[in-house]
């Protein structure tokens, strides 16, 4: 298909075949922002509802300290992981903190914690990092 009027065959061509590559089709159609909790941002607050331990995924046995959030933005719940030795005993129930990706690939949970995909990162305003290193106090 390659000549002299071949042009508008080849335009309508690259159209339909890029809504076979994934990226576009989530990229024209909106969809992180659509069924992402955090609507397509990368921080979000939220309010603890309870403290939980997940177990991790073969081959490892560990029980991961997780919370069950409701986002303040738009009353979804996420489960979210408290990196650090000791984090979860900084966070009780009904405590405001603030969320972010985990980091794993397309926006995915990442280690061996099934099917979460945030961490907590602030707890009432107070970075987790300075808690756990004793720099803050609790507020």
């Amino acid at each position: 298909m390659v000549g002299l009027f071949a042009a508008r065959n080849l335009i309508k061509k690259r159209k339909s075949d890029r809504w076979k590559s994934s990226e576009y089709k989530r990229r024209a159609l909106n969809l992180k922002v659509k069924k992402d909790p955090l609507a397509g941002s990368c921080q979000a607050k939220g309010i603890v509802l309870e403290k939980k331990n997940l177990e991790a995924k073969q081959p490892n046995s560990a029980l991961r300290k997780c919370v069950r959030i409701q986002l303040i933005k738009n009353s979804k719940q996420i489960t979210a992981f408290v990196p650090g030795n000791g984090a979860i005993s900084h966070i009780q129930e009904h405590d405001e903190v603030e969320v972010e990706g985990i980091g794993g690939t397309k926006g995915r949970a990442k280690g061996d914690i099934p099917t979460v995909r945030w961490k907590v990162t602030k707890v009432n305003n107070v970075s987790l990092e300075s808690l756990l290193s004793g720099k803050a106090k609790r507020k």
